[in-house]
C-alpha cells in the first residue's frame, strides 16, 4: 500500500466533505486530520468526525491551525494575528493511511501566496473530489476537474454526495478522466453511526494502491 495520504476537497463550501471524510475514515479505517479549522471551534470538523465513526483504529489528529473567525481561511488568520506558513505543515506521525480534509474549495486561500492547491501538492496526496447537486455544480465540478489536471495533482476518485439529478451527473462523468473512480453516496435522513456505518459499500478500494 502506498503512503500516499487521501485528501478530501469539495467543488465548494457545503456540499459534505465532512460526512464523506467520515463515511471514508469508517470505511477504510483511516486516520484523520483537518490541517486547518476555521470557525465553530466548539464543534469542528475533527469533533463531527470522531462522533460520528464506530471503528477503534482511526486516530484523530489535532489541527495544526485552529481559526476563530468562520471564514476565508487567510481572513481568519490575520484577524487573529496568525500568518499560515507552508513549513509549519508537517503531515502526523502514523502507521495508518491518513485521510486529510481541506476547508472549502481547491483554491481557497491559506495566504496571500499559499492556496489549498499549494497544500496538497505538498503533501503529495492523492484527491477525493466531492460533488453535490445544486444549478452550477456542473461548471464548477468541471472547473475543479480541470485545476487538478492542470497542476497535475492526482485525482482518485469523485463522490456523489446526496441525491443527484441525473443529467446533471451523466455530464460530469464525461469529464472524468480514465482512471478516476466514483461513487454515489445518498442523502442521510439521520446523519450518527448507525447511518455512517451502514452507508452503500465502500467508496474507495485502496487495495488498488
Amino acid at each position: 500500500m502506498q503512503n500516499k495520504p487521501l485528501f478530501v476537497t469539495g467543488i465548494g463550501t457545503g456540499v459534505g466533505k465532512t460526512i464523506v471524510s467520515a463515511v471514508l475514515c469508517e470505511q477504510l479505517k483511516t486516520d484523520y486530520w483537518k490541517p486547518v479549522q476555521s470557525g465553530d471551534l466548539d464543534h469542528t470538523d475533527s469533533h463531527q468526525v470522531k462522533k460520528l465513526i464506530s471503528n477503534s483504529k482511526t486516530l484523530i489528529h489535532t489541527e495544526e491551525y485552529r481559526l476563530e473567525m468562520a471564514a476565508s481561511p487567510h481572513q481568519s488568520a490575520k484577524a487573529q494575528g496568525v500568518e499560515i506558513v507552508p513549513s509549519a505543515f508537517k503531515l502526523p506521525k502514523t502507521n495508518n493511511k491518513l485521510l486529510i480534509e481541506g476547508a472549502g474549495g481547491l483554491f481557497v486561500p491559506l495566504s496571500a501566496t499559499f492556496l489549498m492547491t499549494d497544500l496538497i501538492r505538498q503533501f503529495d496526496a492523492e484527491v477525493v473530489l466531492v460533488t453535490r447537486n445544486y444549478l452550477g455544480c456542473i461548471n464548477h465540478t468541471l472547473l475543479s476537474l480541470y485545476a487538478l489536471s492542470s497542476l497535475n495533482i492526482p485525482l482518485k476518485h469523485v463522490v456523489f454526495n446526496g441525491t443527484f439529478n441525473e443529467a446533471s451527473k451523466e455530464a460530469i462523468l464525461q469529464h472524468l478522466p480514465p482512471a478516476t473512480t466514483w461513487s454515489e453516496l445518498p442523502e442521510f435522513t439521520r446523519l450518527g453511526k448507525s447511518a455512517i456505518a451502514s452507508a452503500p459499500a465502500q467508496l474507495i478500494n485502496l487495495s488498488t494502491n
